[in-house]
């Protein structure tokens, strides 16, 4: 007990970043690649303070796979909210194994909060923020603990709430990074094939976004490639990308 309490307290007093950090990093990778952005990164003062979150989706495997190319011991964060498509954890064991990830993390909803606030397991389909704070926000804060830093996939094409994302952001004392914030589908796509990187199953069936199954369908040609989240709700976002989730809890 002791113990655990001077590692929180460890972690607690450990120097937080700023928005004004975030923002001179901005500055200082101006025009520098992403695989390189995150090589100085990763093996310089970040080193061991930084985890990559990722949610192996339809284009997950070009941001593990930079990762990877670099360390494949940087942690990695999965949040396996237990609303998960079979077919997303088969891709995330088939991926880690292709790229040799090392130190995967898999974090799931806390069952007494869950028998709490969610018997049922239907919570999705009232309160679909409740439900993603339950299931995702609140392992992925647990998870975050020991970090400084964290990796995030989004990308600016893929809604029109993520138009202005810039690579680098505070994010409650932590900071956010976003290597694949300016790259276009059509450079994704040219990733994928340089590398001869997996696809996930579902994106052939046109699931273009793919996160927890009662909340995910498929897109249609033209559609914003996020508009099979939520659909049919005035939600975008699970609550880790925003800074104050509608849902009943706080997010962090």
């Amino acid at each position: 007990m002791a113990e655990a309490a001077r590692v929180l307290d460890m972690i607690d007093a450990r120097p937080a970043f700023t928005a004004a950090d975030a923002a001179a990093m901005q500055v200082r990778f101006d025009g520098v690649e992403a695989p390189e952005m995150l090589r100085q990164l990763l093996t310089g003062e970040l080193a061991g303070r930084v985890a990559s979150v990722s949610s192996f989706g339809a284009e997950s495997a070009v941001l593990l796979h930079m990762v990877a190319s670099i360390d494949v011991d940087v942690p990695v964060i999965f949040t396996n909210t237990q609303k998960m498509f079979g077919e997303t954890l088969a891709y995330r064991d088939e991926l880690s194994e292709r790229l040799g990830l090392t130190d995967l993390r898999v974090f799931r909803p806390d069952p007494r909060r869950l028998a709490a606030k969610d018997k049922t397991g239907l919570r999705w389909s009232y309160d679909p923020d409740g439900c993603c704070d339950l299931r995702k926000v609140e392992p992925l804060r647990r998870a975050l603990l020991p970090f400084d830093a964290w990796i995030s996939g989004r990308k600016g094409f893929q809604s029109g709430t993520r138009i202005a994302l810039p690579r680098f952001e505070e994010d409650e004392g932590r900071l956010k990074i976003n290597p694949l914030a300016d790259w276009p589908k059509e450079r994704l796509e040219a990733y994928f094939a340089e590398h001869d990187l997996p696809r996930h199953p579902l994106e052939a069936q046109g699931y273009l976004s793919i996160g927890c199954a009662p909340c995910t369908s498929k897109v249609a040609p033209g559609e914003d490639p996020r508009s099979g989240r939520w659909r049919g709700w005035d939600k975008v976002e699970c609550g880790i990308h925003v800074s104050s989730p509608s849902g009943e809890e706080p997010a962090f």
